[in-house]
């Protein structure tokens, strides 16, 4: 590393430290909860970042391992959704598949139609943001479920009395579930260059790429992440339980579902 990287390196440090102190600051002020779990985010951030920097450098090398590393991905991302909504062992498995169909059918298509150069170093950086999107849109939809359940108790017990499952009355909340952990994407996608440069676009002016390629490239992702994330939800929401197993047995002592 030349005296030009360590001096840029030691520029970002700085940044990253007064860009944590400031939010914390913010956090604190405000009476604001997450203050501790901000700074284990960022902590992990940099450490998996550089760990993921060095990583992607030998899957370049080696592209036979593309696959291996996104089935982690796709593996990790089913359990951090898992865990943010409190879900079970079969939630699990339905948000794996979830993140799964949705990542899948988006990177398809593009790989099909070769609207990316069909390597590790294309369809890797592509493949990552549509998991990473579609972690998200399972995670917004199921916690929106699970509190619309929640708010709604007394509807979605007549639901049950009247002979519908958990699951099935559930389903009754899930559209308007899916419609709210799409709003991000929407607004992102409505907004992009007037309100917001998203990554992709910036990152790419950044590698030196024209600006026409490099909108091209952001409508793309912009575009999967809809598909990606429609699909996330819409799995996420008709098929986990409607209801942790705590909220449940809380219920369940106080109403007449048998």
């Amino acid at each position: 590393m030349d005296a030009l990287q360590v001096s840029q390196t030691v520029r970002i440090a700085i940044a990253l430290i007064l860009l944590a102190g400031a939010a914390l600051s913010v956090m604190a002020i405000a009476g604001l909860a997450f203050k501790r779990e901000m700074l284990i985010s960022a902590a992990r951030a940099l450490v998996q970042l550089v760990v993921v920097a060095l990583l992607i450098a030998w899957i370049f090398r080696h592209p036979q391992a593309t696959l291996l590393y996104l089935g982690v991905m796709l593996v990790v991302a089913a359990f951090t959704s898992t865990r943010r909504i409190h879900g079970s062992r079969d939630d699990f498995w339905v948000v794996l598949c979830a993140i799964a169909a949705g990542a899948g059918a988006t990177t398809s298509i593009v790989y099909v139609t070769g609207a990316l150069s069909r390597d590790a170093q294309s369809l890797l950086p592509f493949a990552a943001q549509m998991i990473g999107g579609a972690m998200t849109a399972a995670s917004l939809a199921g916690v929106r479920l699970r509190d619309d359940v929640a708010d709604n108790w007394l509807t979605f017990e007549g639901y049950v009395a009247l002979g519908a499952s958990l699951s099935q009355a559930g389903r009754e909340f899930a559209r308007r579930s899916s419609e709210r952990a799409l709003f991000p994407t929407m607004d992102q996608t409505k907004s992009a260059g007037l309100v917001t440069l998203p990554g992709a676009f910036v990152g790419l002016l950044l590698g030196g790429a024209s600006p026409l390629l490099a909108a091209q490239i952001q409508l793309l992702v912009l575009v999967g992440l809809m598909l990606v994330q429609s699909l996330a939800a819409v799995i996420t929401t008709w098929w986990i339980s409607p209801v942790s197993g705590e909220v449940l047995s809380r219920a369940m002592a106080t109403s007449s579902i048998p």
